[in-house]
């Protein structure tokens, strides 16, 4: 009897998380900032607690847990598009860590990227050779994306990147 409920519990946590995503749009898994980053994880670490959850009270309390993290985030992304303050406090800035073939060290350091770390994202980029590398950036959410060929790049690519 107790898988039943569990799997009951399952399919409603799922339900629900589904609803919500249609409701709050496409933003709601994405990982654009920082921000969004931690409402996805946080959402599958309170889908447990609904999953596992062995009374009533403490289902329906992970239960309003999921709706509160969806309206956070929806409140947060609206507040985030009005305003430029509150966008620059909630959400990291990118930052530069190579440009034009040179390697930044002053930004590695403050990203707290090794030299091991940069030449594997360089590698799983396909990077030949450092010199044809144009720009790498350690995006607010923590990945890192390589901008690399023979075209310069263009300045709007690198408009809010931190040098």
């Amino acid at each position: 009897m107790e898988i039943i409920y569990l799997m009951l519990r399952a399919a409603t946590g799922v339900a629900l998380v589904v609803l919500l995503a249609r409701l709050n749009g496409l933003r709601s898994f994405s990982k654009m900032s920082g921000f969004d980053f931690a409402i996805t994880v946080a959402t599958g670490s309170v889908l447990a607690a609904v999953v596992t959850a062995d009374k009533m009270e403490a289902y329906l309390v992970a239960m309003g847990a999921l709706v509160a993290l969806f309206v956070v985030q929806r409140a947060s992304s609206q507040a985030r598009s009005r305003s430029d303050s509150f966008h620059q406090a909630i959400d990291n800035t990118a930052l530069l860590l190579m440009e034009n073939g040179e390697i930044l060290q002053h930004n590695m350091l403050r990203g707290r990227v090794t030299h091991d770390d940069l030449m594997g994202k360089l590698r799983e980029a396909n990077a030949l050779r450092l010199s044809d590398v144009r720009a790498v950036v350690l995006e607010d959410t923590g990945e890192v994306s390589v901008l690399h060929g023979a075209e310069q790049v263009d300045d709007c690519l690198l408009e809010n990147v931190r040098r």
